[in-house]
């Protein structure tokens, strides 16, 4: 059973990693900024491209340089001299991203660069661990064959990402714990690689996601951020100091189960006046169900009705702002981040709780850290698998296991 991508990069060196990680992030990109960025002499730089672009994995982009445009690179490049630019090939390679939810499996090819091209949705109906890596299974079978079609050619497939929320030993492959799911001590990869003998990687979800904004959103050129994902659950990914943070046992950037909610309140997880228990958008709906007396409401029905000014609904949402802007601010004052990106399905509803969220904030910021700049960003299902697209694309550039093993 192969567990080696099947086209393997040639990068001999830490130095190489670097070089096509930059390419990658911030392509196109000309070598003498590579060298400036790393460190690396020119020489290093071409020597590590060479392979690269010999693999086709990497190509040049000739473009003329307007001389009015070059700024303080002019010296070094020549005015109106001709510069190439790095860029990945796209389709020098395949990627298929799984996320797993309690009601839908949502399926992505990717490029290299993590552009989507094909998306495959399959409802689910047997949340077991049995029952949806069944369901995986096909999909991915799904999602291979449409990288066959000769009117649309695609590289070859690298690996296969899965998404999946809660406690995730990313480095075994094991799904620890997942509320949402009722799943415990899942050996996800391992069961998957046997079916479909591709390379897996299982990440957690709000983790994946952050290394998809990380490598190729709103992350490339930040020194620090957070993304905050809001919905069923509240969840928390952290770049910090060069890395996407998973903590040393796996688990980081838990915003959902800060204690900060009312005591009397269980979460899913078991514990008590966890964040969710009043912020996540299940919360939200049963508060207000439980004001209002109507429990036929569906979260569409609630937030229309807080839109209309119903004083209990909107109650709900102003609750569920209050505790957010408290968790942003202790994540904000503990770990100091520059940006946090507010995502997730929930931010549909995000106008309902934004004034006292930021309110909150302010209140609970301390110092300085009151000017992270916190940044509304809309997310669909399909960026959550791109986002596990992404965590393979990155163990691939790095040659992390399970890719090299």
């Amino acid at each position: 059973m192969p567990l080696r991508p099947n086209r393997p990069l040639p990068l001999a060196t830490p130095a190489g990693v670097e070089v096509l990680t930059r390419i990658l992030t911030q392509g196109p990109i000309p070598r003498v900024e590579i060298a400036r960025r790393t460190g690396l002499s020119q020489a290093a730089v071409t020597k590590a491209v060479a392979p690269l672009i010999e693999a086709g994995f990497v190509t040049d982009q000739p473009v003329a340089v307007p001389g009015d445009d070059v700024g303080e690179n002019r010296a070094e490049l020549g005015i109106g001299r001709p510069v190439s630019p790095l860029t990945v090939v796209p389709d020098s390679i395949s990627v298929i991203g799984l996320k797993v939810t309690p009601t839908d499996l949502i399926g992505v090819t990717t490029d290299f660069r993590a552009g989507i091209r094909a998306v495959r949705h399959q409802p689910v109906t047997d949340t077991s661990a049995e029952a949806v890596l069944k369901r995986l299974v096909d999909l991915a079978k799904e999602l291979i064959e449409t990288l066959d079609d000769p009117l649309d050619p695609a590289g070859p497939l690298i690996g296969i990402g899965v998404a999946v929320s809660g406690d995730v030993d990313a480095r075994g492959g094991v799904v620890r714990d997942s509320p949402f799911m009722g799943w415990r001590d899942v050996p996800v990869a391992a069961l998957l690689t046997e079916q479909l003998d591709v390379p897996v990687v299982v990440t957690n979800d709000v983790r994946a996601l952050t290394v998809a904004e990380h490598w190729f959103g709103v992350g490339v050129d930040a020194d620090s951020f957070a993304v905050v994902t809001i919905g069923s659950g509240v969840g928390c990914g952290l770049y910090i100091n060069g890395e996407v943070v998973s903590g040393a046992y796996g688990v980081s950037g838990e915003l959902g189960h800060l204690p900060l909610a009312p005591g009397d309140l269980v979460c899913t997880c078991g514990r008590r006046g966890c964040v969710e228990t009043v912020a996540s958008s299940d919360a939200i709906l049963a508060r207000v169900r439980e004001t209002t007396g109507r429990r036929e409401l569906d979260l569409s029905g609630a937030i229309e009705l807080a839109h209309s000014g119903d004083e209990h609904a909107r109650e709900a949402f102003d609750r569920a702002g209050e505790v957010i802007g408290s968790a942003l601010a202790a994540m904000v004052n503990l770990v100091g981040p520059d940006l946090v990106v507010i995502a997730g399905e929930g931010v549909a509803d995000y106008d309902l709780y934004d004034q006292r969220m930021r309110q909150t904030f302010s209140e609970h910021a301390f110092g300085a850290a009151g000017d992270c700049r916190l940044m509304l960003r809309s997310h669909t299902f399909d960026d959550w698998a791109r986002g596990a697209a992404a965590t393979v694309i990155r163990s691939y550039v790095r040659a992390e296991p399970p890719l090299t093993r």
